[in-house]
């Protein structure tokens, strides 16, 4: 049996050759051939971080200190909410992963929230990216006290 070798530019072009539909051109060919689509991480992160908001007993996303910084942010003139604080993402050709630091409003039960934060975003990022959500790890970072009623401050000493 012969074995025949094959130079550098005859395995590119055999490579190419096979990236090229033979024989099949205009209408034949299906859409998914004819291109790449790329979603970007900051994409997926805007997805994460609107649906994980849609689920009530969150009350906001992000550590203690994004959250800060996103007030300042937010009261500055012209400065837009950060729809994605407290998301990180890590996105793939067909998979995502997510992490997510949540606070949940008090008298919620936290298991349930972040089950339905879990569902609402694997729901959220598969219908409109198209991806398979392999994990969303999600940190709960803390707890939103009713506001409490401002008592009258006690009278001072000196008038």
């Amino acid at each position: 049996m012969a074995e025949t070798a094959t130079t550098r530019s005859e395995q590119a072009e055999t490579r190419q050759q096979a990236r090229v539909p033979q024989g099949r051109t205009g209408t034949d060919v299906p859409a998914t051939e004819r291109g790449r689509t790329s979603i970007a991480d900051s994409v997926v992160e805007k997805i994460v971080g609107m649906s994980a908001r849609e689920v009530p007993g969150i009350h906001s996303l992000g550590s203690g200190a994004s959250r800060a910084l996103g007030a300042v942010r937010e009261r500055v003139p012209g400065g837009q909410r950060n729809i994605a604080r407290g998301v990180k993402v890590e996105v793939g050709e067909r998979q995502a992963a997510v992490d997510l630091n949540v606070v949940v409003e008090y008298g919620i039960p936290i298991m349930d929230v972040a089950r339905d934060v879990r569902s609402n975003v694997i729901s959220a990022v598969e219908r409109m990216a198209g991806l398979d959500v392999v994990e969303v790890n999600i940190a709960v970072d803390d707890v939103h006290l009713p506001e409490e009623e401002e008592e009258e401050a006690p009278e001072g000493r000196v008038e």
